[in-house]
């Protein structure tokens, strides 16, 4: 009995006498859960694929209603639309801490990932004929390169460069659909520009031209001759058309719109986007290709990490928006496989949300609002305090911006 009461003495009364202490709670910052969100969602595939076994190992699913192209598209879709969210991430300077540690071997992994991607005896050398469908991913890769080149393409020896090259100068043959597709050709003419090498002026041009033409209003464009009520102005119009005409500025290349009046463009869909955020921190499940998740916030993201935010959007509301539709979204089951590959659905497992060209693949299009990593920790968009976004003021009766209609329909100010 002695024994028990000693015991009890030294390893039970310290214990209770902690009880009624103020306990220290670990708060995790906005930064973290994005960062290791996103490590997360980029191991399996960068892993797998730096060992050349991507195509071994990933598990693939496709969409109920699959319309029979080759499987194979899916690899060159994951990996594409992956590093072209978080390229600008990789090109932070390295350091010790454990966002430092992810960063360091995620960007160790997508270089020699890179490599095999276009090495033919590599078994993850991705498919770069047949299919129209590659000339949509091949876009987001060369996406990734424009966004970051002193983290990738500058990382690369100069047969893999050249190899690239000639596989996007190999895409010229395919002739893109009547709508956004146009963009896709035109930025890797884009990226071919950027490196010196011959381009295409006239699907350049046609292509600025055309989106142009496209424009509706009020931020607005329509994707193709009509208007779809969708993501795509996000998924892929605004952030594209931004960076082709960034680059055709940068490398003296004419153009008919300005790169000032696409980012205004740009910045009043961004304004109305953040409105579809719910007090709740979800948004609406509308259009086309809503299992591309998170890619419906684009525009917002790449405006936050490198053109700054719409004029009445703080830093503090945009970062604490897309965190609450990141946790809401992430924290149901059924998002990943048992492999942590992305699954069909838009909030956990809903293969029937998968349209016709849909495999988990086409699914990395969520990456793409993981841009702002590629702002410093100390940046104000992740220090700023968090803040109330525009419904959430809106519906607890706070004062909230006006709004209202917006033309910029022509470079005139």
């Amino acid at each position: 009995m002695k024994t028990r009461i000693i015991i009890w003495i030294f390893l039970v009364l310290p214990l209770v006498s902690t009880y009624g202490r103020k306990k220290t709670v670990q708060t995790v910052s906005d930064r973290e859960v994005w960062s290791e969100l996103c490590f997360k969602i980029a191991q399996p595939v960068l892993e797998n694929m730096s060992k050349g076994e991507l195509q071994k190992n990933m598990h693939l699913e496709l969409s109920p209603t699959w319309d029979g192209r080759n499987q194979k598209v899916a690899y060159l879709e994951t990996f594409g639309r992956l590093m072209a969210g978080i390229s600008p991430w990789l090109s932070l300077p390295e350091d010790d801490t454990k966002e430092g540690k992810m960063r360091k071997q995620l960007k160790t992994w997508a270089i020699q990932s890179y490599k095999n991607a276009v090495d033919p005896k590599n078994p993850d050398y991705l498919l770069w004929k047949g299919e129209a469908q590659i000339l949509v991913d091949a876009a987001y890769l060369a996406e990734s390169f424009l966004r970051a080149p002193e983290a990738t393409w500058e990382q690369l020896d100069q047969v893999t460069r050249e190899r690239y090259i000639e596989c996007f100068k190999g895409l010229r043959v395919i002739r893109p659909a009547y709508n956004n597709w146009l963009l896709f050709r035109a930025m890797i003419e884009s990226f071919l520009l950027s490196v010196g090498e011959e381009v295409d002026h006239y699907v350049l041009s046609v292509s600025v031209n055309k989106i142009n033409e496209w424009y509706l209003s009020d931020g607005w464009y329509s994707d193709g001759p009509e208007f779809a009520l969708d993501y795509y102005n996000s998924y892929v119009i605004h952030p594209m058309y931004v960076e082709i005409l960034e680059t055709c500025k940068k490398y003296k290349f004419w153009t008919t719109v300005s790169l000032d009046l696409a980012i205004k463009r740009m910045q009043r869909f961004n304004s109305f986007i953040e409105r579809l955020i719910s007090p709740e921190g979800t948004y609406p499940a509308f259009g086309r290709s809503v299992v591309y998740r998170m890619g419906a916030f684009q525009s917002l993201a790449l405006a936050a990490w490198k053109y700054g935010l719409p004029e009445g959007l703080s830093n503090g509301q945009v970062r604490s928006a897309l965190t609450a539709v990141m946790k809401n979204m992430f924290s149901i089951e059924g998002n990943f496989d048992e492999e942590n590959f992305l699954r069909l659905g838009f909030v956990g497992h809903q293969p029937n949300l998968s349209n016709y060209y849909t495999n988990n693949g086409s699914l990395y299009m969520t990456s793409l609002v993981f841009m702002p990593l590629g702002l410093s920790p100390t940046d104000a968009f992740w220090t700023d305090p968090a803040a109330p976004w525009t419904s959430q003021k809106a519906w607890s009766g706070k004062e909230f911006p006006i709004d209202g209609h917006h033309s910029l329909r022509t470079n005139s100010k």
